[in-house]
């Protein structure tokens, strides 16, 4: 009986110690949600770089560790990723429809659901379609200050009041409006108030992917370039994620269509990166969910924007040469002991701008091809937009110069160091310039928009 006693005493210390530490892991961030890190083109920029949820100003300069002492910054071109916005309106209407199920169909007790059925309200309307919140002018402002904290020889207030730093600008409001927030990050930095600073805008460089005929005909109105995707929706991974969801709900699996697991997932997504709210749709989710729709995203990406077609990156050309126009600029002017007259150059525009752009450069390039049927084999792929593309995402290239003509190049993705594809040696986190322009010289010589987004015809259209 004693022994007995022991077991039973040990076994329930086991039990409420895992209990209590499983608690304390949870209640660590209780507002984050367990699948946040899955969400893809809608994620926080704080999921990418989590250090920023203690101070959303921290900026470690320790990562660019230049080659030398005597290395100087000279030159900067960051591409940057709108902030947050609202759902679009297609996006907004399906969740209209979820949330009709939910309040009309669904059944059970569980508090996440009485939660949504008696305390949320859905508040989205379809005229918010893709605007910028209050979420995405902080996160332009925040990252226009830590910017300024890297690079504080480049953007200063010095280089603004003097001209030396560029705004390019998407038409779209949502990238107007964080250019703007850019700006008025530093102008409150600096606490400026006598003079306004101008921006551009350029869609030949930040909408290329809507000027490129090629593009637009044979994969962003093609279904067929899709066909991937499409079977993955109808495939048993998804599948099983649906059931799920309507066994949760406790509704017909009938109901719930890809298009309200997706409009599940961007609540709960939307909830957060808006809100900072752990949404009770989250609940509707476990991680085995999350990551098939993670893929699913990226497979989408992956063929609509990246690695599928070679159109895809090469409808970036425009705006590959203009980067390296300005690179070779800053750097002549440096050579022949010229001041650079463009120290600074901030672009704002969009995920669907800089997806192509970094695919054209090679970086997270997997030896597969994502498809619908290797999702069991791609847990550890490269290509995860949730780490590449949350709100404000931005690559950055600083130019220095470490003396006696040595111009090296350092890029940077979201606050962090990245190497360029295909420079291996030990310098390749700051490589020589002219070895990266020697690496990427056939697109240099070649990379035509024009050319390349030129719609083929068959000779019977001709």
């Amino acid at each position: 009986m004693l022994t007995f006693l022991c077991k039973f005493t040990v076994f329930h210390f086991l039990l409420i110690s895992y209990w209590l530490l499983n608690y304390v892991k949870s209640e660590d961030k209780p507002n984050i949600p367990a699948i946040a890190k899955y969400f893809n083109t809608k994620g926080r920029y704080e999921e990418v770089n989590p250090y920023l949820t203690e101070d959303i100003l921290a900026a470690n300069g320790s990562i660019l560790q230049p080659p030398s002492a005597k290395c100087q910054e000279m030159y900067l071109t960051a591409i940057i990723r709108h902030g947050t916005r609202y759902p679009t309106t297609k996006n907004i209407k399906e969740m209209q429809q979820l949330y009709n199920i939910a309040q009309h169909n669904a059944s059970g007790q569980e508090s996440w659901l009485r939660e949504i059925q008696t305390q949320w309200t859905m508040w989205y309307t379809e005229d918010m379609d893709g605007r910028l919140v209050q979420k995405g002018v902080n996160d332009l402002k925040h990252l226009a200050v830590r910017l300024s904290k890297l690079f504080p020889s480049l953007i200063s207030e010095e280089k603004l009041r003097g001209g030396f730093i560029q705004f390019i600008t998407s038409s779209k409001h949502r990238c107007v409006n964080s250019t703007l927030s850019f700006k008025a990050g530093l102008t409150e930095l600096w606490a400026i108030t006598d003079k306004e600073f101008d921006h551009s805008v350029n869609d030949t460089l930040m909408r290329f992917f809507d000027q490129c005929t090629r593009f637009v005909e044979e994969v962003d109105n093609n279904m067929s370039a899709v066909v991937e995707v499409n079977k993955f929706k109808q495939g048993p991974e998804m599948r099983r994620v649906q059931e799920k969801i309507a066994d949760r709900l406790r509704v017909p699996h009938s109901l719930i269509t890809h298009d309200m697991t997706e409009a599940a997932f961007y609540l709960c997504a939307y909830e957060f990166a808006i809100k900072a709210d752990n949404s009770p749709w989250c609940q509707l989710f476990d991680e085995d969910d999350a990551q098939v729709m993670e893929y699913a995203s990226d497979l989408r990406e992956f063929w609509k924007r990246g690695y599928g077609y070679d159109i895809n990156s090469k409808s970036s050309c425009a705006l590959f040469h203009d980067v390296f126009r300005r690179l070779n600029k800053a750097a002549d002017e440096n050579k022949s002991g010229q001041q650079v007259t463009e120290a600074v150059t901030v672009q704002i525009g969009h995920a669907e701008t800089l997806l192509p752009l970094l695919t054209l450069l090679g970086f997270f390039e997997d030896s597969d091809a994502l498809t619908s049927t290797n999702y069991a084999t791609q847990t550890q792929r490269s290509f995860r937009t949730s780490h590449m593309l949350p709100y404000a995402a931005n690559l950055v290239l600083v130019l220095y110069d470490c003396g006696g003509g040595d111009l090296r190049l350092q890029p940077l993705l979201n606050e962090k160091p990245v190497t360029f594809p295909g420079l291996t040696d030990q310098r390749a986190s700051i490589p020589l310039y002219e070895d990266v322009r020697e690496h990427y010289r056939e697109l240099l010589q070649g990379c035509d928009f024009e050319a390349e987004c030129q719609l083929f015809k068959s000779p019977a259209e001709v």
